[in-house]
């Protein structure tokens, strides 16, 4: 059967609670009988005292039965307490205060206490349950006769009042575990409301496959912090699955054109050699630009993703330097390094090299031979810019923002799918950072990437 974390909570918390009500109510018992023992013992000998004191002091009587008398006159028994008194084997006085039971009147007992000879106590059981007593011979040495002043406690009778103190006790336990069972219920389910809602949040999504849906819990303690981290866990699913549908629809809609483009060639593909060559040509261009597209896609889909950087220390003289000697193939080109900065920053060198690429391929299909392309880089204001410009036609200011969106192409491309400049863009974001085109010195187009500067040292 399954059983609520509530009521799992609530369960446990009472278990301890009884527990804990339970050695109490046991530690209190045994105190209040063991103090009850010692109470009943102590009156005992304090009567014994105070009798021979009491003899001690009235030497003068010659008749036992009076001495007694008077000393039960001055000497009044406690609650539950009885006295009396036994001359020559028979009942003689007993306390002017009723007792609960006249043990005085029992002949069996009567007879056995008349026989110590000296101050004894025990127990025995009456009507009225269990009494103690202590027996106390008394002699006058002008009166033979043999006399007792008999102690006795109604021991069952002060018990009973612990029993009831420690029955009040229980119902009280009882009624606090009651208490705190409904109060526990109630925190527990206020406290466990945010996971229920955690609960019903994520069978609403797996239902309805809504993630923009997210848990409102105020405070800061761990029920908190778990919603924070369900929440965090929604971010991270929803750009997931957006950069998943950004994927497949970019998929879908580049590669149908080539894939239109290949089937309607082959299509119509003849037995002629030159036509079959120059319709292979075409297929495996088609199939090279499909494969650039999937390239870059999974470049974007990836810098969605945590891991797609792999930081390290970066000298940027060296890496301008190097996108330089790399990109002299790309073109016939005036080459040149405008500026290099003295610096080290936590980066990943391969994607900044990526994207300088990048900007440089891009330069090169909008310049012609001869035409300069510049590389740099510079710390500024706390930030590495790293820029590539050319002496081309230069981007027009209404396409300046336009062209970093994927699949854009500025005014007077022809080739491409239109994702270089995503891509540079994505590096740039991944690295904190943004890109920007500006109107190159003398003309031309200057691309700008700049990304905070945590200099390694």
């Amino acid at each position: 059967m399954r059983v609520s974390a509530r009521a799992r909570i609530v369960g446990w918390m009472l278990a301890v609670v009884g527990l804990a009500l339970s050695v109490s109510i046991f530690a209190t018992w045994t105190f209040l009988q063991t103090s009850l023992d010692n109470r009943v013992q102590a009156e005992l000998e304090n009567e014994v005292d105070k009798l021979r004191k009491y003899a001690d002091n009235n030497r003068g009587f010659t008749n036992v039965g009076t001495l007694l008398i008077e000393y039960l006159k001055i000497n009044s028994p406690d609650r539950h307490e009885t006295f009396f008194t036994i001359v020559d084997g028979q009942p003689h006085r007993v306390t002017a205060i009723p007792p609960l039971v006249r043990l005085d009147t029992d002949d069996d007992l009567v007879a056995r206490l008349a026989t110590a000879t000296r101050t004894v106590s025990g127990d025995v059981e009456t009507a009225g349950g269990q009494v103690r007593y202590a027996v106390i011979p008394v002699k006058v040495t002008a009166d033979p006769r043999p006399a007792h002043f008999v102690v006795a406690i109604f021991y069952d009778a002060h018990r009973d009042e612990i029993v009831e103190a420690v029955r009040v006790l229980g119902l009280s336990a009882l009624a606090a575990m009651a208490l705190a069972g409904a109060a526990g219920w109630f925190v527990a389910g206020r406290v466990l409301a945010p996971v229920r809602l955690v609960s019903q949040t994520a069978e609403q999504i797996s239902d309805s496959s809504d993630l923009t849906r997210r848990l409102d819990v105020p405070g800061d303690d761990d029920v908190a912090a778990l919603a924070g981290t369900f929440n965090h866990m929604l971010d991270r699913l929803e750009r997931a699955f957006l950069v998943q549908r950004t994927f497949l629809d970019d998929a879908g809609h580049e590669l149908r054109t080539p894939i239109t483009v290949i089937r309607g060639h082959l299509e119509l593909m003849g037995d002629d050699p030159a036509d079959r060559a120059e319709t292979l040509a075409l297929v495996t261009d088609e199939l090279e630009r499909m494969n650039r597209i999937v390239d870059d896609l999974l470049t974007l889909a990836k810098a969605e993703q945590p891991g797609f950087l792999a930081v390290d220390t970066v000298e940027l003289a060296d890496l301008t330097v190097s996108v330089v000697a790399k990109a002299r193939a790309l073109g016939e080109r005036k080459w040149r390094v405008d500026e290099v900065a003295e610096a080290r920053v936590p980066a990943d060198r391969q994607r900044l090299t990526q994207a300088l690429m990048q900007l440089v391929a891009n330069a090169v299909r909008h310049t012609k031979d001869g035409d300069l392309i510049a590389v740099g880089s510079a710390v500024r204001d706390g930030r590495v810019e790293l820029w590539v410009r050319d002496s081309g036609p230069g981007v027009a200011p209404a396409d300046r923002e336009r062209i970093f969106s994927r699949f854009t192409r500025g005014a007077g491309a022809h080739d491409g799918a239109g994702l270089g400049l995503a891509i540079v863009t994505s590096i740039a974001e991944a690295h904190g950072g943004r890109v920007q085109v500006t109107e190159a010195p003398g003309g031309g187009a200057c691309f700008v990437m700049s990304i905070p500067l945590w200099e390694v040292r």
